[in-house]
């Protein structure tokens, strides 16, 4: 009987070893969730970069802690139509492309007073090859802001969301009221 399972065990182990050369390691794998877009998890991981860039950590929790790549995603995915789709992936592609051209490196690469000078340099461009990283990055911005406003984090602890306006107490002196301010 021990046989057998040794048997079995080799049959199952050559076989194992024959279909691993088949297998390609090497290709970044396309993220399935979102069917419209053709998106790459170093693209995902690009794109949480330049959220985090745009909104960074720091009193708070920035972009990318709060998933806002996520959003992004799920939002041109699902709102945008198709040419938007496919100017948003087309700037995605060529965004590392741009980022090496204008800042010396890819943008992972860079440090964060590079960063920002990266994306000032595509919203402030004119040029008509700029015009997709440009419609990329605004639409990135957009929805970047939107999900971190959002966000269960800013609409519990920063800014806590009342669906009424509160208890009234009328004997309040305007002198004693504080308001909460997020934005500094």
């Amino acid at each position: 009987m021990k046989r057998r399972d040794a048997l079995r065990s080799l049959a199952l182990i050559t076989g194992g070893l024959v279909l691993v050369p088949a297998c390609d390691f090497s290709k970044d794998d396309i993220l399935s969730a979102y069917k419209n877009l053709n998106v790459t998890t170093s693209q995902q991981k690009l794109l949480a970069q330049i959220a985090d860039t745009i909104i960074p950590a720091g009193y708070i929790k920035g972009a990318s802690d709060l998933a806002v790549q996520d959003f992004i995603l799920v939002m041109v995915n699902d709102c945008v139509d198709s040419e938007g789709q496919k100017s948003f992936s087309d700037g995605l592609s060529a965004f590392d492309a741009f980022s090496k051209k204008s800042g010396g490196k890819v943008f992972d690469k860079l440090e964060v007073p590079q960063r920002e000078q990266v994306l000032k340099t595509v919203l402030a461009s004119e040029g008509e090859e700029d015009k997709t990283i440009r419609a990329f990055l605004n639409t990135t911005k957009r929805f970047t802001i939107q999900g971190f406003m959002m966000s269960e984090y800013i609409m519990t602890n920063v800014k806590p969301y009342s669906l009424i306006p509160g208890d009234y107490n009328g004997e309040v002196l305007i002198a004693d009221l504080k308001s909460e301010k997020i934005n500094g």
